[in-house]
């Protein structure tokens, strides 16, 4: 009996054993597909997940992908069951109501890979992501099963270029504001539209899909050095030899991993939650990153919080310069050596824990040995040592941060955000913002009220109802908040919601407002002019009326009628929790 088949002998049966007359049935179905030899059903089973669609560039290279994998993992004596999943993209669904289906395809995704692993009894997996809510949907199950595996990211895109300016997706969505401010033309915003994504690849900044590839190196759940490398060659044509090398080195880790039986759960540990966080501080992440993290460590059974995340963001200089805030993309960490140099420069200085195991078989402290920045001949891309830097690094070093502690994603409380809410700085210096409140019950009527020129500065636009429940679906406020980049309203005005931004979102903006509106929470209550304080010295976000007034106003308040009664958003409105918590279903 193979040692590695420890739970797939149930459904095939296992050779000399008892049940093996019993399970002739579901082999003779195996045998209609890929189980063509005998010892075939000796062999471990694993799950291969490969959610491609042709709909989005982020997956569009994911079944190719997915059959490389697929002839590794049978190179190295595993029988894989291939599938797909739903994926939905953010970018395309942006401003719209397909974009209620975005965050609940994490969980969709999720479900629908535990449903392939426990429905095939496989003895592990491997699980590709592309666009961002399908990489924590393809990991989430992993935990949540803690079968032994290994999760593959599908490449970061390479940049656009229109009249020597670089491009990615965000450069079109400022687009609009600029049209909408005039200051370009119909003709331009079509140039960048056509030049903003030239191939294969989730979004190229420090945007949502790279965060978390990020947070799954530093957490151990992927090979080093795969989150940073582009899907495409440089001509955009075929996928690139990085990306077929991490399928065929994902292969042989899952199969020792397989031998050692060491699972999910064994590598995602508080401490690799701890490694994971502050990698992504560092690198000026995504606020989605929160959301996804959080549900994530419920997977895994590890107590985290909010106030997690605030801890390791008090002590976690920024080091990144990446988009949208500053100047690189991840091909740009590609070159000087990807997220290893980043956790070496963090490790050496004492904020990585070593110990940790990795997919690798090996410690964090192991994978890092030898560790460092690459030379690049691309001007200002590296340091030349320890002590010099260039003066456009893509990394700062520990000592020379970009920014110091707690200047990027904090979490703040206050009267508007009893349970949390989060502010994502990157960089910037902000200590107070008090301006009046312009409310709007939706997405949609923000984003006419910017490009009408009906919003000033110091105003603070409240959009509401837009959380996981009143949604549903917890939208990202892209479209609005670049547009008030592209009107040049991103230092003047700020945007609070109980929806969430995309990792392409800069500017004053807080998110995640817990409880939200649907739930009675304050910032359903908030009125025109109301004077709103965002205090950053006391971390607090507050609407300016007394506590007696604030009361008044809940003890009226009355929910609004639910607008979806069937289907998917029916069930995810029923079942998510608050942000707070992670806006998870279970």
């Amino acid at each position: 009996m193979n040692p590695l088949k420890r739970r797939s002998g149930a459904l095939t049966g296992l050779h000399g054993d008892k049940n093996w007359i019993k399970r002739a049935p579901a082999r003779a179905m195996l045998r209609a597909v890929d189980f063509k030899q005998e010892e075939d059903f000796d062999k471990a089973i694993v799950a291969l997940a490969a959610p491609y669609t042709n709909g989005t560039p982020c997956n569009e290279h994911i079944q190719e992908m997915g059959n490389i994998l697929k002839k590794e993992l049978e190179l190295v004596g595993a029988m894989p069951i291939i599938f797909g999943t739903p994926v939905v993209s953010d970018g395309i669904s942006m401003g719209t109501e397909a974009m209620k289906y975005s965050l609940v395809s994490r969980e969709v995704i999720a479900d629908s890979i535990e449903t392939m692993i426990e429905g095939y009894l496989t003895d592990g997996a491997i699980t590709i992501g592309g666009c961002d809510k399908s990489i924590p949907g393809a990991v989430m199950p992993l935990l949540r099963t803690n079968v032994p595996s290994v999760f593959v990211y599908g490449g970061t895109i390479r940049t656009g270029k229109y009249r020597d300016k670089e491009l990615q997706i965000v450069s079109i969505f400022e687009a609009v504001g600029s049209y909408g401010a005039g200051k370009i033309d119909a003709n331009e915003v079509h140039e960048i539209e056509c030049h903003s994504c030239p191939g294969a690849g989730s979004c190229g900044g420090m945007y949502t899909a790279n965060t978390m590839a990020a947070v799954m190196e530093a957490a151990g759940l992927s090979l080093p050095g795969s989150a940073s490398h582009t899907s495409m060659t440089e001509d955009n044509k075929k996928l690139s030899q990085d990306k077929k090398d991490d399928c065929a080195e994902a292969a042989k880790a899952l199969m020792n991993l397989l031998k050692q039986n060491i699972k999910p759960r064994d590598i995602f540990t508080r401490k690799a939650i701890e490694n994971a966080v502050t990698v992504m501080m560092a690198l000026g992440g995504s606020t989605n990153g929160i959301l996804h993290i959080l549900a994530m460590a419920n997977e895994a059974d590890v107590d985290w919080t909010l106030n997690d995340f605030q801890r390791i963001s008090a002590k976690t200089p920024m080091i990144g310069d990446f988009k949208p805030f500053g100047k690189y993309v991840m091909s740009d960490l590609d070159d000087i050596g990807g997220i290893p140099v980043v956790m070496k420069e963090l490790f050496d200085a004492g904020l990585l824990h070593g110990d940790c195991i990795t997919v690798t078989g090996k410690t964090v402290a192991e994978n890092l040995e030898g560790k460092g920045f690459l030379h690049s001949s691309k001007v200002g891309l590296g340091r030349n040592d320890k002590k010099e830097r260039n003066d456009n690094p893509v990394i700062y070093p520990v000592s020379q941060p970009y920014s110091p502690p707690g200047h990027h994603i904090s979490v703040l409380y206050g009267n508007l955000a009893p349970e949390g809410c989060v502010i994502k700085l990157s960089g910037k210096e902000l200590k107070l913002h008090r301006g009046p409140a312009r409310v709007f019950e939706d997405e949609e009527t923000c984003l006419e009220a910017i490009l009408k020129k009906n919003i000033q500065p110091q105003d603070v636009i409240v959009v509401r109802n837009e959380g996981p429940k009143g949604g549903p679906g917890m939208r990202e406020m892209l479209a609005p908040s670049s547009a008030l980049m592209g009107a040049g309203l991103g230092g003047s005005v700020a945007l609070i919601t109980d929806g969430r931004f995309s990792g392409g979102t800069h500017g004053i903006m807080l998110a995640h407002i817990a409880p939200e509106a649907q739930q009675g929470g304050p910032i359903a209550v908030v009125k025109e002019a109301d004077m709103i304080s965002i205090d950053l010295e006391k971390m607090e976000l507050n609407v300016d009326i007394s506590a007696d007034e604030l009361a008044a106003r809940l003890k009226q308040w009355k929910p609004r009628p639910e607008k979806y009664t069937k289907g998917v958003l029916a069930k995810y409105a029923k079942l998510v929790s608050n942000a707070s918590k992670g806006a998870i279903t279970g």
